[in-house]
């Protein structure tokens, strides 16, 4: 699952709430998009794509409009049917006055096997806007509250400061990932324990300085932590160290690993991280460990024998 954060200062974000997509419209179509980076807040689900565009869930602009989601949802439906609702007219004249024209309420981001459904900041705001004030009977306090505090740019900002994203330091697509899984597991270790990632963090800069940068398809920590883990038990080192625990790892939302988050590998107790050095320097890697991780890549073809032979080369100067 993704990160989770709780925030309090908007009003209506404060109840839990199962995060679900919005309801798949027929033939609307998937966009060649990804999601750089997302979070939840209390349950709802915001980020950014891959083109920078800050979005919210379905349920989320429900909360912020004080509405149910079922009434996101319908609204949805009416717009991409091309009817002449009333509501639907409403919010898109408030998105032409805005010189913000927008023939979709949302972007349908392909997300594994399944279909995300993306409402772009501009489309919430004129939501917003209209259960704020053009809504008739349906005006909501809520919403007014909330518009106040999200006008103009402040709910692009917002999303923006919640996700971490920077619009004026854009990390570069290569190195996008390596960063996603970093801020993704920062903080996941306990206190008084290491974890594989991070300790072999330095050696994969290395090689992203070598234009060899992690993906779904290169995830090296996989393999040093299969085999750590089958060290660690043959020498029997918990007696030695302590025992060692699981903690919860996420990948980022983008890779097919993600379908099966939250992942639960081991962390070890600080004590051992100096054999941990050493066993990487002269096991992992001066055995050949690394080596035949890769070239067991290149058999399955997931990786291009250049890569290989650049990557044994300079991983084997990292360690």
């Amino acid at each position: 699952m993704p990160a989770t954060k709780k925030h309090s200062n908007i009003n209506g974000l404060v109840s839990k709430m199962p995060l679900k997509p919005a309801t798949p419209i027929p033939g609307q179509g998937v966009l060649d998009l990804g999601i750089q980076k997302q979070v939840e807040i209390d349950g709802i689900g915001m980020g950014v794509l891959s083109d920078g565009t800050a979005f919210l869930t379905g349920r989320g602009i429900a909360r912020l409009c004080g509405v149910a989601h079922s009434v996101i949802q319908d609204l949805s439906n009416e717009w991409i049917s091309g009817q002449n609702f009333a509501r639907v007219s409403n919010v898109k004249a408030i998105l032409d006055a805005h010189d913000l024209p927008s023939s979709t309420p949302y972007l349908e981001i392909k997300q594994g096997n399944a279909a995300f459904f993306a409402y772009p900041d501009a489309v919430c705001l004129a939501i917003l806007e209209y259960y704020a004030f053009d809504a008739g009977l349906n005006v909501k306090e809520q919403a007014q509250k909330n518009y106040r505090l999200l006008a103009g740019k402040a709910l692009r900002d917002f999303i923006y400061k919640q996700v971490g994203f920077d619009p004026e330091n854009h990390i570069s697509a290569p190195w996008r990932q390596f960063h996603d899984r970093v801020s993704l597991t920062y903080d996941s270790v306990p206190a008084g324990y290491f974890g594989v990632f991070k300790e072999i963090s330095d050696m994969i800069v290395t090689l992203g300085q070598a234009g060899l940068h992690i993906d779904s398809s290169f995830v090296p920590d996989i393999s040093v932590g299969q085999a750590w883990a089958k060290h660690w038990q043959a020498c029997a080192l918990a007696t030695k160290f302590g025992e060692r625990q699981k903690f919860e790892h996420n990948y980022p939302a983008y890779f097919p690993q993600a379908e099966s988050n939250p992942q639960e590998p081991w962390c070890y107790p600080e004590a051992a991280l100096g054999e941990f050095k050493r066993w990487m320097r002269e096991n992992y890697i001066g055995e050949g460990k690394f080596a035949r991780y890769v070239e067991d890549k290149v058999a399955q073809k997931r990786l291009p024998p250049s890569f290989a032979q650049l990557a044994i080369s300079v991983y084997s100067k990292a360690g």
